[in-house]
């Protein structure tokens, strides 16, 4: 079986829902819409390309407050398939000017993203031969090699005084290959790590200056990177340990073993074929009376701003041009002023897809403790275990900080799951606090330690004005 058939057999939506079940309590419905999008470009690509081409992706659009998974959703969803894949907040592009940005800087910054990880992925694959290469550069800083006399031309010979039957001088000695081979055991051995060496390291000029005007920001050019070679490059000595060196020269001789004009090819192609938006915040760009005053102008110019991206259009970058047309977008907003329908109609129609995820209840917070993959609860315990301390959960605690939580959700702000890092923080303060002298204790937390510790926040409300 292929990679391809092997990716397409690991990415059916079943498969993939569960893959988020590991991460994400709750919300299946966002779930199963992400799984089919996600399926849907697989689909895509066992078709003919003219057909392949028409096919524009579902863009998604997540309706629900703070704190319920929508960006974890898109995020997991982006590295189960390896993606490019950036978050955006749709707010700031209402401050264009000396904070903001424009609409286009999003494309870029996915761009950036798909040239790291390329980029990383293929540092990855040559650093076997980049560690041979490294270590011969650090034996020969060890073990320099004596530099040979040029060979001097007969007639020089004649004119200093030299006839041709006189003997030539000897060659320098090259260093025994037993002494470098003993010396590479020792470097491979670890024995010579502690020891000082200085070698010689390069650096990329860096010239550069930005490109004014509009639809052009974040587009500096560096003119290191556009001469390519015919700018020298620089090098300095460097002294530091033997393991240090061997780190920094491997790295530079993996650099050296990419070839970044495949890595721009492959980067660009997966920007326009996989890369993954996440637009959050966008009620907050959504007009909420109609009145086309004052901040409602900003927020619908902004939406106007974003049509041609999501719509598909070719943007500019300094790799290339980035067509728009198959990137998926899913936005997000909590909506609770406005709703999706205010919304420009040309917008609302780029985002066909809209799924409602459902506030958090007190059930769905204790499984948000202990269910996930790195839950909350297995955080603490692994940090407060590097002190020597075990900390035990019993389940009726568990349900009471959920159930205190889901409380003042109600009450306060609903920030959803987002909650319960305030509330485990406060509950496990004096135990982080005094960890370090607590070795080998067991601290069981129960009901009536989270009660004594956590029942003057629900009953105090001067001091929950200033909790998140």
């Amino acid at each position: 079986m292929t990679q391809p058939e092997k990716l397409a057999d690991a990415l059916t939506p079943a498969k993939v829902v569960l893959t988020l079940d590991r991460f994400i309590v709750g919300q299946d419905k966002a779930k199963r819409a992400v799984a089919i999008a996600l399926r849907n470009r697989i689909r895509r690509r066992w078709l003919a390309a003219d057909l392949s081409e028409e096919i524009a992706p579902k863009n998604i659009l997540m309706v629900g407050p703070t704190g319920v998974g929508k960006t974890e959703i898109a995020r997991r969803l982006a590295s189960l398939v390896d993606s490019p894949f950036i978050k955006v907040e749709a707010t700031k592009f209402t401050e264009v000017g000396y904070v903001g940005r424009d609409v286009e800087s999003m494309i870029r910054d996915l761009a950036e993203s798909a040239i790291q990880m390329v980029k990383n992925r293929r540092v990855e694959e040559v650093q076997p031969q980049a560690r041979v290469r490294a270590e011969e550069r650090l034996l020969d800083a060890l073990l320099p090699r004596p530099r040979k006399e040029p060979a001097v031309p007969d007639f020089m010979k004649t004119l200093m005084g030299g006839g041709a039957d006189r003997e030539d001088s000897p060659p320098a000695l090259e260093p025994s290959s037993g002494t470098r081979d003993r010396l590479r055991e020792m470097l491979l051995g670890g024995k010579l790590d502690d020891r000082d060496v200085e070698i010689e390291v390069s650096e990329q000029p860096q010239f550069g200056f930005p490109l004014a005007g509009s639809g052009m920001e974040g587009m500096a050019i560096n003119l290191g990177e556009v001469l390519g070679g015919l700018m020298p490059r620089k090098t300095r000595r460097r002294k530091m340990t033997v393991k240090e060196a061997l780190k920094v020269l491997q790295s530079e001789e993996a650099e050296g073993l990419v070839d970044m004009e495949a890595v721009t090819r492959e980067a660009l192609e997966k920007t326009q074929e996989e890369g993954i938006i996440f637009l959050d915040e966008l009620d907050k760009i959504a007009a909420s009376g109609g009145g086309g005053q004052g901040p409602d102008v900003s927020r619908e110019g902004v939406q106007r701003d974003l049509l041609p991206i999501v719509e598909g259009s070719t943007v500019q970058t300094k790799y290339g041009s980035i067509r728009t047309d198959h990137i998926l977008f899913i936005a997000a907003g909590a909506f609770h002023k406005v709703k999706p329908s205010d919304l420009v109609p040309e917008l609302q129609g780029r985002f066909p897809l809209r799924v409602e995820l459902q506030p958090l209840s007190a059930e769905d917070l204790a499984r948000i403790l202990v269910e996930p993959e790195h839950s909350l609860v297995r955080q603490y315990q692994a940090l407060l275990e590097t002190e020597g301390v075990e900390v035990v959960f019993e389940e009726a605690a568990i349900r009471e900080i959920a159930s205190m939580a889901a409380r003042m959700n109600q009450e306060m702000e609903d920030i959803g799951a987002r909650r319960l890092h305030t509330i485990m923080e406060i509950l496990l303060e004096e135990v982080s606090f005094s960890a370090s002298e607590m070795r080998g204790i067991r601290v069981a937390v129960d009901v009536p330690f989270v009660k004594s510790r956590l029942d003057h926040l629900a009953s105090d409300t001067d001091i929950r004005k200033y909790l998140i």
